[in-house]
């Protein structure tokens, strides 16, 4: 069994890994043509208005090796089906954001309001689904204490609903520096894609190998320089495959901590916001939290560095709670 799970997951990671490689360069003078460039924010860091004009919506290169992967290793599944679908659905609201920013060169992209519905909507969706086919019901696994289980009960889904939006924005806004979101995410896929190992869930690791792969197959033309962006299109479906991890494993509490990166990004900006609106301060030089460092004096590539190998110490402790 255990040869067989290693067989199957390797083959996904690089096959999504060596599709994601090739698949990069040969969509980038695609999305170059199109004119799907990035519009930098002017009062962030000037080190970044190089980077305006730079293709974005590149998410699409490791969505599409994921599903390419999948299909090779022909393992289908309800719990397969389930996690794709959190990655799908997300990446197209990123992708609607996107289309409505860079094609029809609305700045702002879809409304808050609409973004937020779409996201409940979908996130109560798969939260309800989950319910009916979770063979732990409404509990959820605690980490360092795997006997222990917490019992949601009727807050079992509101919980989850807010857990799954809370990812997907969180890795969102983790998408701010070059390869920052992909390196940080590739780790993490690489700790769900264990998990799902261990815990026998085969065919939500092969899925987690495969998003694995794609991520790092990716780091091809979005490391420093990037040459493509992935845009809200892969930053919310990978989001959503992280969230779909956490949800179907029942371990949505170990997320804070192999997912800090993510949610200090997230913190940073509540933190901000609310010091400003309230005291008129900022605690941070710039938020999300990646570009007060980068103000604070440290290069970009430093940022990306200890932000995922502090996410790869995480992720170690994180095995050792599960």
């Amino acid at each position: 069994m255990n040869y067989i799970f290693f067989t199957e997951t390797t083959i996904s990671f690089l096959i999504s890994l060596i599709c994601a490689a090739i698949i990069g360069p040969m969509v980038l003078p695609m999305l170059s043509k199109l004119k799907f460039g990035q519009t930098v924010r002017e009062d962030g860091p000037q080190s970044h208005l190089i980077k305006n004009g730079t293709p974005t919506m590149g998410g699409i290169i490791f969505i599409l090796s994921t599903i390419i992967a999948i299909a090779f290793t022909g393992k289908y599944s309800s719990e397969l089906a389930f996690a794709l679908s959190f990655m799908l659905l997300f990446g197209f609201v990123g992708f609607l954001d996107d289309y409505i920013k860079v094609v029809l060169k609305r700045s702002l992209g879809l409304r808050a309001y609409q973004k937020i519905i779409l996201q409940f909507g979908f996130a109560l969706i798969l939260s309800i689904y989950h319910l009916n086919t979770s063979p732990m019901g409404t509990e959820l696994i605690v980490p360092f204490f795997n006997d222990i289980t917490l019992d949601l009960k009727i807050f079992y889904v509101p919980f989850l609903v807010f857990v799954i939006v809370a990812i997907t924005n969180s890795v969102n806004l983790t998408d701010g520096l070059d390869g920052l979101a992909s390196s940080v995410t590739f780790i993490v896929a690489l700790f769900f894609m264990l998990v799902s190992g261990y815990m026998g869930y085969g065919h939500l690791s092969i899925f987690m190998a495969a998003v694995a792969g794609g991520c790092l197959g990716f780091l091809r033309v979005n490391r420093y320089p990037a040459r493509v962006f992935m845009g809200d299109t892969g930053s919310m479906a990978l989001g959503g495959a992280i969230a779909a991890a956490a949800v179907i494993l029942n371990i949505s509490l170990i997320v804070p901590i192999v997912g800090f990166i993510y949610f200090a990004e997230s913190l940073s900006v509540i933190i901000q916001v609310i010091s400003f609106k309230f005291f008129k301060k900022r605690v941070f030089k710039m938020s999300p939290i990646h570009h007060h460092f980068e103000l604070s004096g440290w290069k970009e590539t430093k940022v990306v560095k200890v932000f995922y190998l502090t996410t790869f110490i995480l992720c170690i402790i994180g095995l050792t709670a599960i």
